[in-house]
């Protein structure tokens, strides 16, 4: 497989390539990225081929879409595909007055969740100021789940998006300043129960299908098939397990990892093992076996990260080593795998 093959996004007149360029690292997610770091591994990327690049207000305080914007400011704008996000309007406070537990030294804003029409219009907005572009292919609702907002708020903010936020995607769809409009968030269920009320084109699902779990092969990804919606996949490596491997303070789904899922990757890890294969490479390659998966976009930080995911989506990986997983159970018979 090649991460710069192009893809077909769904049902759209888009085009991905099989690797995607995940840009929350580039809002010194957990650490500093220098600018002059920021700007050689976005045109790291752009060198060796690849074209679609996500983002969200979220990444940084808005800091990931001002680097990413001026990043790629030199390009022609028809040869790439750019997605962001809605949901999260930024309100400026004090400097010195922002703490975060993801974002390491972020600009002065702190984040105010709206879902509704004049808020989804706003950030749109906001968001072509900071990328400096005037359109934006692919545009999601950002994390209405309830790992974000817990039970209660989850349920407010969901309908709201639906009946309030879906009518500006709609609009900004109809008005061609979107070509894509969806949702992307951390559980399938949630973007199950959208694709089933709304007219989504796509969805971004983070750590919901992977090497690791494959429940949203239940009902969500048949459904997806049958409506020919794309997904992008994100957190292929469940926030860094299937990268680090069952290491002592391993992350699973942004936590420290508990011992079922630290012995269930033990045993993927020695299948892989058998095979001579990276458990990352296997990691990033699986994902993209399923028909309605044009691309995966795993966080990078450093053009040496960005090497690596190339050799890694790129390595062979033998039949076997799927059949091997398959045979102990380790990923489920309905799963399709890497011809």
């Amino acid at each position: 497989m090649k991460a710069t093959e192009k893809r077909k996004f769904g049902r759209t007149s888009l085009k991905v390539t099989a690797m995607g360029f995940g840009t929350a690292p580039l809002g010194n997610q957990f650490r500093r990225v220098p600018e002059e770091d920021a700007r050689a591994v976005v045109k790291g990327a752009w060198d060796a081929g690849l074209r679609y690049f996500d983002t969200a207000p979220m990444y940084g305080l808005g800091l990931a879409e001002h680097r990413l914007g001026e990043s790629l400011r030199s390009y022609p704008r028809d040869e790439y595909v750019l997605s962001t996000k809605v949901g999260r309007l930024l309100a400026p406070v004090p400097e010195g007055n922002v703490e975060s537990a993801f974002w390491i030294d972020p600009p002065p804003f702190e984040i105010v969740h709206d879902y509704t029409y004049d808020a989804v219009m706003r950030s749109f907005e906001d968001s072509l100021q900071r990328l400096g572009v005037s359109r934006v292919d692919i545009l999601f609702i950002h994390d209405i789940d309830v790992w974000t907002h817990g039970a209660t708020l989850q349920a407010e903010y969901f309908r709201t998006a639906m009946d309030s936020g879906y009518k500006a995607l709609e609009s900004l769809r109809s008005q061609g300043v979107v070509s894509a409009i969806g949702v992307g968030c951390n559980e399938w269920q949630v973007c199950e129960a959208a694709l089933r009320e709304r007219d989504f084109d796509c969805f971004l699902l983070a750590g919901r299908y992977t090497l690791l779990e494959q429940d949203s092969l239940d009902t969500f990804l048949p459904l997806c098939e049958e409506r020919n919606v794309a997904i992008v996949l994100g957190g292929g490596f469940n926030s860094g397990i299937l990268a680090t491997g069952p290491v002592e303070g391993a992350h699973y789904n942004y936590a420290e990892a508990e011992e079922p899922i630290l012995e269930r990757v033990r045993q993927i890890e020695a299948v892989c093992k058998q095979f001579d294969v990276p458990m990352k490479a296997a990691a990033l390659q699986f994902v993209l076996a399923h028909p309605a998966i044009p691309t995966n976009i795993p966080g990078t930080r450093t053009k040496v990260h960005l090497d690596e995911n190339f050799k890694l989506i790129e390595h062979p990986i033998p039949a076997e080593l799927w059949e091997e997983l398959r045979k102990q159970g380790l990923i489920r018979e309905n799963a399709p795998a890497p011809s």
